[in-house]
């Protein structure tokens, strides 16, 4: 006769987590310093999206379009590295909608490195101006554009040492950049233009006319330099995050293959985790 003993085992159910935030974080973080490095490349060659030089005014289109591209080409490598290693560290511990589940690793990655990027770049911005000093006064949005032609229009050798040039400059920079308007500089406008030229610069009245008009017509190149250039970079950086977010998707998913052993990476992958293999 046979005896057969049964023994209960008590099996502690814990609660299934959906989303595991290690590997979307060490992705993130990844694709963040990609990111970075990459910039800092550019910056280098020259292809950086922003510029502290005094001679961006005269940047022209193609090189904008390049550093968008460029951009472009950072976000994709960056967010594709990001979500991949997502996709790879990620334990599968169901299969049910396994590409999907991974996807969705790819989106937080793209989504966490787009907020530490934002974070990233202020504290850069605000460490890069406390360093550089107090910027000058400017209490008009957009005079920064035309600072150069605001000194242009009030330069001077015989103003006196003390003036207080603080409001008439920024009145000045008002009235200009009305000049890229559809209707353009008011008739009134410009000529109070040229009596405060006048009477800040001590010049006769016509010649303030002559550097008045000279400086709306700079001042509305530059504006219009300055929107041209804003609308190409602001579409590259929405097309850069858009691009981002599928790389990411789409990497997660191939990260998930490789892991699953559904799909083979490169030969070289596949050679060095056999030679790991043998070793261990």
């Amino acid at each position: 006769m046979t005896f057969t003993e049964s023994t209960s085992v008590t099996v502690e159910e814990r609660p299934l987590s959906y989303i595991q935030w290690g590997p979307p974080i060490a992705g993130a973080v990844a694709a963040t310093a990609v990111f970075f490095v990459l910039q800092t490349f550019a910056v280098g060659i020259g292809l950086a999206v922003a510029s502290t030089s005094p001679t961006w005014r005269d940047t022209s289109a193609v090189l904008v379009t390049l550093s968008g591209l460029f951009l472009v080409l950072a976000a994709i490598v960056a967010f594709g590295l990001g979500g991949y290693i997502a996709g790879r560290m990620r334990n599968a511990l169901t299969v049910d909608e396994r590409e999907f589940r991974d996807g969705v690793y790819g989106l937080l990655v793209w989504a966490i490195a787009v907020i530490l990027t934002a974070f990233v770049a202020f504290a850069t911005t605000q460490s890069v101006g406390r360093l550089g000093g107090q910027p000058a006064v400017s209490s008009v949005p957009g005079e920064s554009i035309i600072a150069y032609d605001l000194d242009r229009l009030f330069r001077s050798d015989r103003r006196p040492t003390n003036a207080d040039m603080a409001y008439p400059r920024s009145e000045a920079a008002r009235i200009l950049l009305t000049s890229a308007g559809h209707t353009g500089m008011k008739a009134e406008d410009r000529s109070y233009l040229i009596r405060l030229t006048s009477a800040a610069t001590g010049l006769a009245a016509p010649e303030a006319e002559r550097r008045v008009d000279a400086v709306i017509v700079a001042s509305r190149d530059n504006i219009r330099k300055a929107r041209r250039t804003g609308v190409i970079l602001a579409f590259m950086v929405g097309a850069a995050a858009l691009l981002g977010a599928a790389v990411a998707w789409f990497a997660a998913i191939a990260g998930g293959d490789h892991r699953d052993g559904r799909s083979m990476p490169p030969a070289y992958w596949r050679l060095h985790s056999r030679h790991t293999a043998r070793s261990a």
